[in-house]
């Protein structure tokens, strides 16, 4: 392909060839993946739990029902899921093989194993045949993904008619003052607690980025229904500092 035809995208602020940036997103949760649930609770100061308990209120688990928890690292969402409905089963998928190993040691990992599936593999071609999955979750993960709409696509693709999609991710602030506040603690704060707990500024300098390029909750909510969606709304969190989508395959 010459570079005149090369797809480009963005890696935080920077812009990368598309078939870069999932080697660069492999990278940076290979080297935190030690010190990432630790990491969650120092920057949100424990908030991150909270939002997460409200994704499972709106999500509602019910036995029987099978999760596929896309990008789910270390489970923290399946372990919820598995937590309200004993008697469901999910699938959590991640890129990254030592976020999947960091899940395993959990000590509730053991005792959920009969109903808990881990698997490497690709938000954008997923693994699993059409019409797989009751429920589809993303928790903090889709902003790392290359071609947003071609993950979403693929939710659609493996859940069940009737099948629901939830992301949470971070968001944005409903005004610009409050914007421009939490953009001083992100950028100055949070790559040195990386520095400090992780030993990588770096990678939370990109994750710090990433944030900022991620679409609006609205333009977030187009892109949802773009890929088939229908009764698709959305909740903030902490005013926005992060977000609650869902959308259902009718």
């Amino acid at each position: 392909m010459s570079t005149s035809e090369t797809k480009t995208t963005h890696f935080g602020f920077k812009t990368v060839d598309e078939d870069e940036k999932a080697g660069m997103v492999h990278g940076v949760f290979t080297n935190v993946a030690s010190k990432y649930d630790i990491m969650n609770d120092v920057m949100s100061a424990g908030i991150h739990r909270v939002w997460k308990d409200a994704m499972m209120d709106w999500l509602a688990p019910r036995n029987g029902q099978r999760l596929l928890d896309v990008a789910g690292g270390t489970g923290d969402i399946s372990f919820r899921f598995l937590d309200r409905a004993p008697e469901a089963s999910a699938v959590v998928l991640d890129m990254t093989e030592q976020m999947l190993v960091e899940g395993r040691k959990r000590a509730d990992a053991d005792n959920k194993a009969d109903h808990l599936d881990w698997v490497v593999g690709d938000a954008m071609a997923l693994p699993f045949e059409d019409n797989s999955f009751d429920r589809y979750t993303i928790s903090f993960g889709i902003r790392n993904v290359t071609r947003i709409p071609d993950a979403l696509a693929e939710a659609y693709r493996v859940l069940k008619p009737g099948g629901r999609l939830m992301v949470l991710e971070f968001s944005q602030l409903p005004n610009d003052g409050m914007q421009k506040l939490y953009d001083l603690y992100s950028f100055n704060v949070i790559p040195r607690m990386g520095k400090l707990i992780a030993d990588d500024a770096d990678s939370y300098q990109y994750l710090v980025e990433s944030i900022r390029k991620f679409p609006d909750q609205e333009s977030f909510a187009r892109m949802i229904r773009q890929a088939g969606f229908e009764n698709v709304k959305y909740r903030n969190l902490s005013m926005g500092i992060a977000a609650l989508h869902s959308g259902w395959k009718i």
